[in-house]
């Protein structure tokens, strides 16, 4: 009886150490919930886009935005990197005005991999870029997204020399220095 007490004892305490290192030592959050990645959404982006004709084509931009608490985003910065210039130049160099909208429609809480929609336009001059796409990335578990990317397809509307509905394809991808949003 004394040994199969000494038994008991020791299989329930080996038990309680398994239970507390896979409680406690897991540095995974299965409950991480796309509100909580989407918070997470935001830093440096640049964008490649493809497609267009004439002063409406070469659209390549770098901006940093964070994401508030309703999905939309915050710009703090926004540069062209192939600027038009001249009187018929769709957008200034620094863009006009940009807004935009992320909306996360899957988190995977094991592999922390995100995934959702993508809305952004820059107006100036009575012409409108819009871009439409995919993101895509890794949701850490501070709350920060990594390996951000955007794929997906844009138009511009406005002046006539300025209008491509057919537009292109775009690619936007997240630089290595990220940043926390703030809401």
């Amino acid at each position: 009886m004394q040994v199969f007490r000494k038994l008991v004892l020791r299989v329930g305490s080996l038990l309680l150490i398994a239970f507390s290192l896979i409680s406690c030592g897991s540095s995974t959050n299965s409950n991480l919930s796309p509100q909580q990645a989407q918070a997470a959404t935001g830093g440096i982006w640049s964008a490649e886009i493809v497609g267009g004709e004439g002063t409406i084509s070469g659209f390549s931009f770098i901006t940093q935005f964070t994401l508030t608490d309703t999905g939309s985003l915050n710009v703090n910065y926004f540069q062209f990197l192939n600027p038009e210039s001249g009187p018929d130049a769709c957008f200034p160099s620094n863009g006009g005005t940009e807004a935009g909208t992320i909306t996360l429609s899957n988190v995977n809480g094991s592999t922390f991999q995100v995934n959702g929609t993508f809305k952004f336009t820059v107006q100036a001059n009575g012409n409108t870029l819009t871009l439409n796409g995919v993101l895509t990335g890794t949701a850490t578990t501070t709350n920060t997204l990594t390996n951000g990317s955007v794929t997906g397809t844009w138009s511009v509307t406005g002046s006539s020399n300025c209008t491509d509905t057919k537009g292109g394809t775009f690619t936007m991808t997240q630089s290595t220095t990220t940043t926390s949003s703030s809401g």
